[in-house]
């Protein structure tokens, strides 16, 4: 199978909603909503067969809050 334009998030926290997301083309990383803050995902040279195909494995690397 292809690689997908979505990814497979990989570490971060246990609760975040969805572990396939969207490939956002407006940089290398992917930054996800969550919590009062974002998850932050560096793409990895693995890939991960999932029901949805062949996906890019993105890797949890830090948190950041949303400035109040």
């Amino acid at each position: 199978m292809a690689i997908a334009p979505n990814a497979f998030l990989a570490g971060g926290p246990s609760d975040l909603p969805e572990r396939i997301v969207p490939i956002v083309p407006s940089g290398p990383d992917i930054k996800i909503p969550h919590r009062g803050g974002y998850e932050h995902f560096r793409p990895t040279v693995r890939t991960k067969e999932t029901a949805v195909g062949t996906l890019p494995i993105y890797e949890w690397f830090e948190r950041t809050k949303v400035a109040e």
